[in-house]
This record gives structure tokens, sequence and C-alpha cells, in this order.
């Protein structure tokens, strides 16, 4: 659509041109046009071809205590994600009512239940098909607490994407300190998203571990002062906690963030607001990666 709108202005300024009196002038402006119009495509071709951007988000949904999934859905409408991140999320099709609304087919619903309370699974909701589903037991911390995962191919790339909700815990012998030195270190696609509820702040001991495995929050992209924002608590203010709810990528797929934030609402949907990313991964791994 640029390339068009950016045409139509060109041949606006020609048919303003006074000298264009010869069919031979003509000729040559038009040859000048279409190789301004060719160079552009061009470019942006090159440029689409070397990157994929993929767009994600997480939300932590109080069991459905305060929105239907169909809610949920029309809230997540204006962001155009690939995929998504729930927990505390009731089971059985709730996941796929969501998704019905998003245009997003495939879900995957994990078995544990965080604190073994009722309605609290992690699950996936994808816009392409999901291949490699499992569910990690992530020991140090609640019964239950764990990450779903499941493999996704996004422009041409597969990405391994985690859904997770743990308890807040220290440096070791925690929940992220199992994913950051068990799970993580044997996912064998170079590409890694995780996401979800670590009811941990950005430079807690437990973060800094995940993010000394090879783990980056987008926050760290996007440069965003986290001090005087919250995820936590979107239906309590005065019980503010901070930004717990998190999306990170492994450091080594050379990817970075273009956009993303907290999501803020009038009137919220659950006890955590919703956060989101567009996450920017290079086509080719560089060597070594």
């Amino acid at each position: 659509m640029i390339h068009w709108v950016v045409g139509r202005n060109i041949i606006l300024t020609i048919n303003k041109v006074k000298i264009m009196k010869t069919s031979k002038s003509m000729f040559v402006l038009r040859m000048c046009f279409l190789s301004l119009l060719f160079g552009m495509i061009s470019s942006v071709s090159a440029s689409d071809e070397q990157s994929v951007k993929v767009r994600v988000a997480a939300y932590n949904v109080e069991f459905s205590k305060s929105a239907t999934p169909e809610e949920i859905g029309e809230m997540f409408k204006p962001y155009n994600l690939d995929i998504i991140g729930f927990n505390e999320a009731p089971d059985s099709d709730w996941t796929a009512r969501v998704g019905k609304v998003l245009g997003m087919p495939y879900s995957f619903v994990g078995k544990m239940s965080s604190g073994n309370h009722r309605s609290k699974y992690k699950t996936i909701l994808s816009k392409t098909p999901l291949s490699g589903t499992v569910e990690h037991k992530l020991i140090g911390g609640w019964k239950g607490a764990s990450a779903v995962r499941a493999t996704t191919e996004i422009g041409g790339i597969t990405i391994a994407f985690y859904s997770l909700h743990i308890r807040q815990s220290r440096a070791t012998g925690g929940n992220a300190h199992d994913l950051a030195t068990k799970v993580l270190p044997k996912e064998p696609t170079p590409r890694v998203i995780v996401v979800g509820d670590f009811n941990n702040k950005i430079g807690d001991a437990s973060m800094n571990t995940l993010e000394d495995s090879g783990m980056r929050p987008t926050w760290k992209d996007l440069k965003i002062d986290l001090s005087k924002k919250s995820t936590w608590n979107a239906l309590n203010p005065k019980r503010n906690a901070g930004v717990i709810d998190h999306i990170f990528y492994n450091t080594t797929s050379g990817a970075t963030t273009s956009e993303g934030e907290i999501i803020e609402m009038e009137k919220h949907l659950s006890d955590h607001k919703p956060v989101w990313a567009e996450i920017v991964f290079t086509r080719k791994l560089k060597k070594g990666k």
C-alpha cells in the first residue's frame, strides 16, 4: 500500500511538470518512476527476508473470575498477536474460546494447576500449529508449579514457547532456578520465548539467575522504567506488588524487542494486567549461536 501511495504522489508531481512535452521526456520520467518504485519494493522485501516479527502476550487471568474468555479475546484484538501464554486459566475449552474470538485456532492446556488450586492451569494459544507440546514440573516452590511448552513455526522460523506460573523465590532453590538450570539448558530449539507470572520483579535474585542463563526481559530493550509500574494488583492498586509478569527471549537467538507494554484498561479483567511485546528474530543465526 505504501508503494502505491508514493507512486501516486510522484505521478501527481509529474503531471504538474510543464516541461513534459515530448514522448521522449515522458518515457524517461516513467522509467525513473519505475526504477524508484522497484527499488523501494526490493529494499522492503530484503528487510522482510532478514527478520521475522513475533507478537506475543502473557496474561494471568485469575481463573476467569472477572471476565469471560470472549471478553478477554475482544481485549486482545487490537494487538494482532501470534501467540499468547495464559496462566491461572480454567481447563477444558476455555483457551480455545479465546482463540475463536481472535482467529487463533491452536491451543495447548497443561494438566498441573498452580498450588493444586482449582482452575489455575498454564496454557498456550497460537495462530500457527503447535507441536512438541509438553509440561515441565518445576520444583522448589508450589506444588503444581510448571511451564507448558510447545514449538510453532512463524514466518518460516521455529520458536519454542513456554508459558509458566511460578512462586516468588530467591537466587537458588526455587522454581525460577529449576527453570534456568534444568529445563531451558535442555531446549534444542535455537529461538526461545518464555512468558508468564514469575511473582518476582526484574532485578530480584531469581530473575538475575534467569538472565544469567541467557534469557533477556523485553522490558530492557524497550527501556521502560518499571519502578513506578505494576502488573498486580490491577483490581486493588493499594496492594501493588510491582511488575511481576514478564516476557523473556534467549539472547543467543540474536533477537531484540521493537514494541511492547503493560496493557492498561479502564476496567481490568483480572487481578493481573496483561503484557505484550513484538520480538524481532533474525532469520539467520550467527555462527556459534
